[in-house]
């Protein structure tokens, strides 16, 4: 008790999320949470279908696409000159740029910024960016309060949680586990709902405004994100359905704005693409309701004082990467998440990271590297099923970039000797190699299946394979291996088809 109380905001729970788990060890704990399993479900298949339904009704869906995906493609090409620019026009409009190399720098300059104005609590616009810095923990570090206004992350700051899905952050409660972090915290850290709360959507949705109008209303510092960024007119813009955005935009004196640099598009024109690609992909809509844009200052209208800090922290290391810099076309839709059958079964907080799912899968190793345990599982969280391809809006082809980064893992590994012996991976695929390597190893191998199929099965009367040994117990614990085929598809083939000629 005595720790929650010394904090301004709600405390997140413990540990780093570098620090999570392995992905296989992380997912069977979520699979145990039925209760989430069952929201997930519900959630995921809801967006899912919304999403078909208004894709469905654009004759030129592909053509978007095809755009979105060659627009992004240039802003890879040419980023330095886009950001350049971007920085020209926005400083030309009376805004100040801020760079960062990695998240501490960027956190300090943000803090900077905060202790500059006087303030000792900011409002925020939802923001992934600032979630990957840790943007809030520092702020409370220095004795800054960060409230978040977007509903969902709300709910997951008022319930000491973290988030779960890109767009919708706390996907993973349902309205009466919300109804209990309301009552049970609300009233700890600002206006309390009524006593007689209950689960009902709008009821939940009209505390929520009541507790937040308090913090907008004498908020002096407000923090950002954004969608996109214009190199051609110094703008930068924010997408979102409740508004709150906008009151943290238009409402404070000072408005910092934290952006990845891969934020940017290099015309305003560009935006007619991603402005029908993006809602229509992440939520369903056939348009967001709040659009904002905003190009530094104006007399009399919004902030006085508008600051932007540009992100790298481990960007330009994966645009160095030919292939792995398609992942830096992502514009945060998570249609690849809601599509994901491994998504929709453990959600967003097995993968240890702001970015779950298969777009997290292939770009969390790329900006935070392969050295830790959780990053090096992530490329092999998936199926290869290929669904998120077909949805992506951008065309990022994520099944080719999960190979991609698997093989980057394998030869990491090599060049770490302590993981050789704990792993039985390397010579499993040489001896793989040594039979694909001849069709004279091949039928040899096939043999010694027929071999293996008799003795197992017919001898012994296995009617399946079960737990093996380690090392292939990691992979027999988890499946169901079929007892060996009694024929090779060679002795098949001439049994069936060679004689039939």
């Amino acid at each position: 008790m005595g720790t929650e109380l010394e904090r301004l905001t709600p405390a997140p729970p413990e540990g780093d999320l570098l620090d999570s788990p392995r992905f296989p060890q992380a997912a069977k704990t979520e699979l145990a949470n039925h209760q989430q399993r069952t929201n997930l479900r519900h959630a995921t298949t809801t967006i899912r279908n919304k999403r078909a339904r208004v894709v469905g009704e654009l004759s030129n869906w592909q053509d978007l696409r095809d755009a979105g995906e060659a627009i992004k493609t240039r802003v890879g090409r040419h980023l330095d000159e886009y950001l350049l620019q971007f920085e020209e026009n926005f400083t030309k409009a009376g805004g100040h740029v801020h760079w960062a190399r990695d998240a501490e720098e960027a956190n300090r300059i943000v803090v900077a910024l905060v202790k500059d104005t006087g303030q000792e609590e900011i409002v925020k616009v939802k923001s992934m960016v600032t979630q990957e810095i840790d943007m809030n923990e520092a702020l409370e570090a220095e004795g800054i309060a960060a409230w978040e206004t977007d509903l969902a992350e709300l709910i997951v700051q008022l319930g000491h949680d973290r988030p779960s899905h890109i767009v919708v952050p706390a996907l993973h409660r349902n309205r009466s586990e919300v109804r209990e972090i309301f009552l049970k915290e609300m009233g700890r850290y600002g206006t309390p709902p009524p006593d007689d709360l209950d689960d009902q959507p709008k009821n939940l949705a009209g505390a929520a405004r009541v507790h937040l109008r308090e913090k907008f209303m004498r908020a002096k510092t407000s923090t950002s994100g954004a969608n996109f960024a214009i190199a051609e007119t110094g703008s930068l813009v924010v997408v979102e359905s409740e508004g709150n955005g906008r009151m943290c935009l238009t409402l404070p004196d000072t408005l910092i704005s934290v952006v990845g640099i891969e934020k940017i598009l290099p015309t305003f024109d560009d935006l007619e693409v991603f402005l029908q690609l993006l809602p229509r992909s992440s939520t369903g809509e056939r348009m967001n309701p709040y659009t904002s844009v905003w190009t530094g200052t104006t007399d009399g209208d919004g902030p006085k004082n508008v600051h932007v800090v540009l992100v790298d922290n481990g960007r330009t290391n994966v645009l160095a990467d030919p292939e792995g810099r398609a992942a830096l076309r992502c514009i945060r839709c998570s249609a690849c998440l809601n599509i994901c059958p491994v998504y929709e079964r453990v959600g967003g907080h097995a993968y240890g990271s702001v970015y779950p799912g298969p777009i997290g899968a292939i770009l969390n190793p790329q900006l935070r590297g392969t050295d830790s345990e959780i990053d090096r599982s992530l490329p092999f969280a998936s199926s290869l099923c290929g669904a998120c391809n077909e949805v992506c809006p951008v065309k990022i082809p994520i099944s080719d970039l999960l190979v991609h980064e698997r093989h980057k893992v394998v030869e990491a590994k090599k060049k770490d000797p302590p993981h050789i012996p704990h792993t039985a991976e390397p010579q499993i695929m040489a001896a793989a190699a040594w039979v694909m390597d001849d069709h004279r190893h091949l039928e040899l191998a096939g043999k010694g299946s027929e071999l293996g199929s008799r003795v197992l099965g017919g001898l012994l009367g296995w009617k399946k394979i079960g737990p093996l040994p380690p090392p292939l117990s990691r992979w027999t614990d988890a499946r169901d291996v079929p007892m060996l085929p009694e024929q090779t598809f060679r002795d098949w083939w001439k049994q069936n088809r060679e004689t039939k000629k």
